[in-house]
């Protein structure tokens, strides 16, 4: 069975798209592996990465997406004719063993997740709506993932910021989580509600199906000033403080024009620009990844 990693982050624009599409591509394109990426945040940055936005409309149009996952089990349709392997889009950007679970600018209605909830607890006669709710977080992406994860290496997802329902389920479904950052005073806030978030997610379920859910590692992603400021110096003293050194990956991701300009060719920069300065950073943080896996 592959590994199934999160990047997550409370906050946005941090570079969490950047890390995700940056990390597949270099382990499928120079290291071999058989990666799938999946988009989870309804701004399909992830997506828009890795294909055109025409591409992406023809696959919409033909309901190629998360979506229709997530609408097959908030609420079964006996008469779905298609599935995980017809929606997964395969040598993305033409690079083999790099898959890409498109996503969507609708992703699932929460009151009809609510609505749904509600009448499995009233049909098993149980009062308590948190039971049913946390059963329903633990296998909503589990489920999606689960016939096809042994197919892959690595099934790496790029959560939303913030803290909704995909971000929990994705969670309680990986192994690992990977945390971007910037090199900024506030991103220790950040950090620290969202390991706060984590801790009781892993609560909520110890008693009934515990989650095997360890942080992989803190990443930093410079923004202006660079990394050798005195706000990235600060930044690093609070968090030397609250993690170890095992937690936090040595190789930061430096500034790079290139990688927003890669963005403009729908393709990884670590693909359409291998020789920039951003990309061999990117490069040394996979082998980096690598060797922090047991």
């Amino acid at each position: 069975m592959g590994l199934v990693i999160s990047t997550v982050n409370m906050k946005g624009g941090v570079g969490k798209t950047t890390l995700t599409v940056n990390l597949a591509t270099c382990l499928a394109k120079y290291h071999g592996k058989r990666v799938l990426v999946l988009d989870l945040d309804a701004q399909i940055s992830a997506t828009l990465s890795l294909m055109s936005p025409h591409e992406f409309a023809n696959t919409r149009k033909k309901r190629r997406t998360l979506s229709y996952l997530l609408d097959n089990i908030i609420q079964p349709n006996p008469y779905s004719k298609l599935d995980i392997h017809d929606i997964i889009q395969p040598y993305i950007c033409n690079i083999e063993g790099l898959d890409l679970l498109p996503g969507d600018l609708e992703l699932y209605d929460e009151y009809i997740v609510s609505e749904t909830l509600h009448q499995q607890a009233a049909i098993v006669n149980n009062p308590n709506f948190e039971t049913v709710w946390n059963h329903f977080e633990r296998v909503l992406i589990k489920k999606i993932i689960e016939s096809v994860s042994e197919y892959y290496d690595f099934v790496i997802m790029d959560c939303a910021p913030g803290y909704n329902l995909l971000t929990r389920s994705a969670l309680a479904a990986s192994d690992y989580y990977i945390i971007p950052a910037r090199p900024e005073p506030l991103s220790i806030v950040g950090m620290q509600l969202l390991e706060r978030r984590i801790a009781k997610l892993k609560e909520s379920h110890q008693h009934t199906d515990p989650l095997n859910l360890n942080l992989l590692g803190i990443v930093f992603i410079a923004s202006g000033g660079g990394l050798l400021s005195r706000y990235y110096n600060r930044v690093m003293r609070r968090v030397e403080q609250d993690f170890t050194p095992r937690q936090l990956f040595s190789t930061s991701i430096p500034m790079d024009v290139n990688v927003a300009k890669a963005v403009d060719t729908f393709m990884p920069v670590v693909a359409a620009m291998p020789s920039s300065t951003g990309s061999k950073a990117l490069m040394k943080l996979t082998e980096e990844f690598l060797r922090k896996l047991p």
